[in-house]
């Protein structure tokens, strides 16, 4: 059984041939290739050479032209953010990151599981063209859209969540060897980190206010995610740069009654307000109406003074005050 530390390949860099410099050999082989595969019968009608040495000439034309085919195939050229790795007879040969044109062993072959497979291609006129697969390992940073879930969070509440993750393949080597897609690999990775972040926390806050939640601590569980993704998809030689939370919201069967409770609670913070102001008010004009000798009432007379404040004040409508012409008592 494999350990998780043979999975890791060592990054091996490929010191390549200048490609420029194996395209002009690969090209004059070429040129002598057929100049001799033509040279040999021509002499031969001219009777300047036997027909035994035409036939080596015409057998070395056609080694030399092979080779130069063979020749061609090792030119590579590979563009910024890129990277190619090679095996060689089914082993691990080396991987090119440098941007540039190269020559490597023809034997070699570009791995790349997430490439497309090569195929033809009609075009609108008729002609037929071959679709090469693409090889080449893409090192730019990348973004991960990982689409909307539902999940229950941590008192069971069904909830929907979706994040972002940004990232980018830091060891290719990695990347190609020891998974078997790094892409299908990465993003089923962010679904079970997703849902089982999610699971751990509630969707707001106690009444308490003292422990995270998923709408009011995104921030820091999704710093939470990114760690423990970035732990999952170590092997895969990819870095996670960043993980945000993109959409968060109670599912659609219980979004309106989770309403209706943040609307009850939102009604009660604002009559607790109401009352505690209304309550100061009142013992301010009573205060101010014995400061300053205004009136005398008895207890009887500032309970329903009180009671009639508190009307005015905690009421949802406007008073209709009644004038009373005559005494009090």
């Amino acid at each position: 059984m494999e350990t998780k530390e043979s999975l890791i390949q060592e990054e091996r860099i490929i010191h390549a041939l200048n490609g420029f410099l194996m395209l002009f050999v690969s090209t004059v082989v070429l040129i002598a290739g057929t100049a001799l595969f033509i040279a040999g019968p021509v002499f031969y009608s001219m009777d300047r050479v036997s027909g035994g040495l035409c036939g080596v000439l015409v057998t070395l034309g056609i080694i030399l032209f092979v080779v130069a085919i063979i020749l061609y195939c090792g030119l590579k050229i590979l563009n910024p953010n890129e990277a190619l790795v090679f095996a060689l007879f089914g082993k691990y040969y080396g991987t090119i990151k440098k941007s540039g044109y190269y020559w490597v062993n023809p034997f070699c072959s570009a791995i790349n599981p997430t490439g497309n497979k090569a195929g033809f291609t009609v075009s609108s006129g008729g002609r037929t063209s071959v679709t090469p697969a693409a090889k080449k390992i893409s090192l730019k940073t990348m973004t991960l859209d990982n689409a909307k879930q539902k999940v229950n969070d941590e008192l069971g509440n069904p909830v929907e969540i979706g994040a972002i993750v940004i990232w980018k393949v830091v060891n290719p080597t990695q990347a190609v060897i020891n998974v078997e897609n790094y892409k299908n690999y990465l993003s089923i990775q962010c679904d079970a980190i997703i849902r089982n972040t999610a699971r751990m926390y509630p969707y707001d806050t106690s009444e308490k206010g003292d422990e995270k939640s998923l709408r009011g601590s995104s921030q820091e569980i999704a710093d939470i995610m990114q760690l423990e993704l970035q732990e999952k998809v170590k092997d895969a030689g990819i870095q996670i740069i960043d993980v945000r939370i993109t959409h968060l919201a109670y599912a659609p069967e219980i979004a309106s009654a989770m309403l209706q409770r943040q609307q009850a609670a939102a009604i009660i913070d604002a009559r607790q307000k109401i009352v505690e102001g209304a309550v100061g008010m009142v013992q301010m004009a009573l205060d101010k109406l014995n400061e300053n000798d205004i009136v005398e009432l008895d207890e009887e007379r500032k309970a329903a003074m009180v009671s009639n404040l508190l009307v005015v004040l905690c009421g949802n409508k406007d008073a209709q005050p009644i004038v009373n012409s005559g005494t009090i008592y």
